[in-house]
């Protein structure tokens, strides 16, 4: 895809210096790196006790992490029902096939999940904080799954990134500020494994998604389709969105963006995002920002 290109120093004649073959293999290695340590790593949400659990709006729910080759039978089998929830009727005749993609998407081992869950047995506030986040991981199995976020580190134009490929909440959790709490997580959790974005795809239909994402600072991406050439977009029904957290990030995914298209959309409700433009989407009903 057509990416614009950093600006590089220029020799003595003028001509730009292009990086040895050296410095090409060090970057290269280096970010190879950092997605093999972000992927090993066994649970992102624990370098962020702040986050272990959301009460808000009458809503107390807590956060535990997983890996998509763990997943256990039962909440394999609720992911695939939220999701033919959420996405059937978006998708309406190609849903059988997108969904046969999702399937095979959920359980590789590089999935990362961040799953919601509610206590069934009414869990206060104080319950929860005194049994700290592993305990709690123990004691509150048998809960209420709500939702969750399926998000995998990879390489982006040679940049490593978060994608997210799945933001799924049931509506009984829905407009209660979940969806941004999350998306929050979601970039700390970029930040600390020193990713140089985190990214996603919209349907070019869910206008209330696009304006959510804006208001939360994403842009369209460089590599969007529209962006690489007007002609191609026009036969896509997706956006790249992005949010670039370095210089060589920013570079490769921002240069492009129009300065008005942060301004748009304040105030108002997410139906569904989508989050990869191979077939991975995800769904957040009604999340005011």
């Amino acid at each position: 895809m057509a990416t614009a290109e950093k600006k590089r120093p220029r020799g003595s004649g003028g001509e730009e210096k292009r990086p040895s073959r050296k410095e090409i293999l060090g970057r290269k290695n280096a970010v190879g790196e950092l997605i093999k340590k972000a992927v090993a790593m066994k649970d992102h949400l624990a370098q962020f006790p702040g986050f272990h659990k959301f009460e808000r709006n009458g809503l107390l729910v807590y956060l535990e992490s997983g890996h998509g080759n763990q997943l256990p039978l039962l909440t394999r089998k609720y992911i695939q029902n939220l999701l033919k929830v959420n996405m059937e009727e978006p998708y309406g005749i190609e849903w059988p096939s997108e969904e046969k993609v999702k399937r095979r998407q959920m359980v590789a081992p590089e999935a990362r999940y961040i799953f919601v869950r509610q206590s069934s047995n009414a869990f206060s506030t104080k319950n929860i904080m005194k049994q700290g986040h592993n305990s709690t991981h123990e004691a509150c199995n048998e809960d209420r799954l709500i939702g969750f976020v399926h998000y995998r580190f990879v390489l982006e134009e040679d940049v490593p990134v978060v994608y997210v490929y799945e933001l799924q909440v049931e509506p009984s959790a829905q407009g209660k500020g979940l969806g941004k709490f999350l998306m929050e997580l979601i970039e700390l959790i970029a930040c600390k494994s020193q990713m140089g974005a985190v990214m996603l795809t919209v349907q070019k239909a869910n206008n209330l998604a696009m304006a959510f994402y804006m208001k939360l600072r994403y842009v369209i991406s460089s590599t969007s389709p529209s962006r690489v050439d007007p002609l191609i977009g026009l036969e896509k029904n997706y956006k790249i969105l992005c949010k670039t957290f370095e210089s060589e990030a920013k570079s490769k995914f921002e240069l492009k963006m129009d300065p008005g298209l942060r301004a748009i959309g304040f105030g108002v409700e997410v139906l569904h995002i989508s989050a990869r433009s191979n077939g991975a989407d995800g769904v957040l009903g009604d999340e005011t920002a």
